[in-house]
């Protein structure tokens, strides 16, 4: 064998093993529309730094990632912003479900009126979603809002269509504060509406809402701030009308007892400056996971999530994860490797 003919041979070895040490590992995951905005910044960031990792996310809703995870067996993990109740982890074809904080974020009321600085007790926000305040000029939300010139419209409700973290996080806040709301609807990602449009995705919602004149709906903070849409302060348990913010969703954390599988609520939180409809929002994972590398790939990720990825919550509207709370959790995530 020449020297040219040498030199060919290593090289394409060479190929072969750099080729080899590329692959890349496709990760797949479906659920929450709340937390996407975030979730997407993660996946491309975390690309840049590991370019042979790719993953793919559909946000399809948290019913929709539960059900994908936990019944079609047809991702890597889901993702929700209710926690799965009793009776959805025993009937899971996965063991165990994991719930693994990512974020916090508000769960915001967005209206589309002449009027702005338009803010809402849960008193009023459940009257109106039951249907029995059906007028913008309403005694009840003109007490809420004193002084302000409300119009004399009918009110379009607007609520989510799909099985929806957004939406538990919405009934279960009006569910705490109005008893006849609990009675009537209930708290689920899934409910039975007494009135309203359904939107498909908190996208869905924004966007009925933005081209509905005299419409209400529900969508978290970030998908409020990028359309442009007003949202509402909304009266917190000290009697206070608390807008979202990074400092009033991370103050309801902050009293949380958060017990030892994550599955927790923090709406209608007590305590002086806190936004009453806060929520984390978890991946769905589990230990089980029979690909060794996709295994060891999840688990990096989710290392790199709650530690490093933490940074870029703020400049998407969330808060990022209490710091003792981090380290409780990266224990549970070493069990993924």
């Amino acid at each position: 064998m020449n020297l040219t003919t040498l030199l060919k041979s290593s090289l394409l070895v060479a190929l072969g093993f750099a080729s080899l040490g590329a692959q890349t590992t496709h990760l797949s995951g479906a659920g929450a529309t709340f937390p996407f905005p975030l979730y997407s910044k993660w996946f491309n960031e975390y690309n840049k730094l590991h370019p042979q990792i790719q993953i793919n996310y559909q946000s399809i809703g948290s019913g929709g990632g539960i059900r994908q995870f936990t019944q079609d067996l047809t991702v890597d993990f889901g993702a929700s912003d209710g926690p799965m109740n009793d009776q959805q982890l025993k009937e899971s074809k996965v063991q165990p479900v994991m719930h693994l904080p990512m974020t916090l974020g508000g769960v915001v009321p967005v209206y589309n009126l002449p009027v702005g600085g338009v803010r809402f007790s849960g008193e009023t926000l459940a009257a109106i979603y039951l249907g029995k305040v059906v007028m913008w000029d309403d005694a009840m939300i003109a007490k809420d809002n004193p002084g302000v010139k409300l119009p004399s419209e009918p009110i379009t409700v607007v609520h989510r269509a799909d099985g929806s973290g957004t939406t538990y996080t919405w009934v279960d806040y009006l569910s705490k504060i109005s008893p006849e709301f609990k009675k009537k609807v209930g708290v689920g990602t899934s409910v039975t509406w007494p009135v309203g449009l359904g939107g498909k995705g908190n996208e869905g919602v924004a966007g009925l809402v933005k081209q509905s004149p005299g419409s209400i709906g529900y969508v978290e903070l970030i998908y409020a701030i990028q359309t442009k849409i007003a949202y509402s302060p909304v009266k917190n348990s000290a009697g206070e009308y608390v807008n979202a913010t990074l400092a009033s969703v991370s103050g309801a954390a902050a009293t949380a007892q958060i017990p030892a599988d994550y599955r927790v609520s923090i709406t209608n939180a007590p305590g002086k400056g806190v936004y009453p409809i806060s929520t984390f929002t978890w991946i769905l994972a589990t230990p089980s996971m029979k690909n060794a590398t996709k295994k060891k790939t999840l688990h990096d990720f989710l290392v790199w999530a709650v530690t490093k990825g933490q940074v870029y919550s703020e400049g998407l509207g969330y808060a990022p994860l209490p710091k003792t709370l981090v380290q409780r959790e990266l224990k549970d995530i070493a069990r993924i490797k």
